[in-house]
């Protein structure tokens, strides 16, 4: 299992990594349990701070998001972790994957986490992170990990942690991931991701050549 970790944390250290690992090291021990193999890789989002905006803005990916995003695309399993600001998710997170091709998550199994500074922003996990990866059909866990001040150490939060870690192993265990791709069903993808690259553009196509001023390679039908 291929543990993907994406974290949006903005400090160093940061609340939202020391939680994002904590729900990894619980992954790991019940992977172990289950005999399952795993290696993790994780996405800091606070470096790619100005490659995310340049790929917003130009439309392509810089290397060091190409990179990121070539790692994502890896995942047998995700654990996306965010800070929440004035209510919401942060910046870096949802520009992270609105450069992301919107089909590459499909039936990922994922644990959804946030901190914030107070248990006011409990529901932004689910309200707001959920619905980010739903639209990318992630398959995220039944059970969100929210953790304000004055949760940490908490049992509930460790109980939070390790049922979440739960959920996630067994969908991975189970490779849904690979049983609904794989199930005849159609995906189609549509163009339009940052991360994916002018390489993959078909630009030979009479679409394409009428698009940008040239004539089409099909004639034209002249009216009878």
């Amino acid at each position: 299992m291929q543990l993907v970790i994406v974290s949006g944390g903005t400090s160093d250290p940061s609340s939202t990594r020391m939680l994002a690992d904590r729900i990894t090291a619980r992954v790991l021990d019940r992977a172990a349990q289950a005999g399952v193999d795993a290696d993790t890789s994780v996405i800091e989002l606070r470096p790619l701070a100005a490659e995310l905006a340049s790929a917003q803005v130009t439309g392509f990916a810089p290397p060091a998001v190409a990179a990121a995003v070539a790692t994502l695309a890896k995942a047998d399993a995700l654990i996306v972790a965010t800070p929440v600001y004035k209510a919401g998710v942060s910046g870096l997170v949802k520009s992270f994957f609105d450069v992301v091709d919107q089909d590459l998550l499909i039936a990922v199994p994922t644990v959804l986490a946030a901190t914030a500074g107070t248990s006011r922003h409990a529901l932004v996990a689910d309200e707001q992170l959920r619905s980010l990866l739903a639209y990318l059909r992630a398959l995220t866990t039944p059970t969100s990990v929210f953790a304000a001040q004055e949760d940490w150490g908490t049992g509930g939060l460790a109980d939070r942690i390790d049922r979440a870690a739960h959920e996630l192993v067994v969908l991975a265990a189970a490779d849904v991931r690979s049983a609904m791709r794989d199930a005849g069903t159609r995906y189609n993808r549509v163009f339009g991701g940052a991360a994916e690259g002018a390489d993959e553009i078909e630009f030979d196509t009479d679409l394409m050549r009428l698009a940008t001023g040239g004539p089409s390679a099909v004639p034209p039908v002249r009216p009878v």
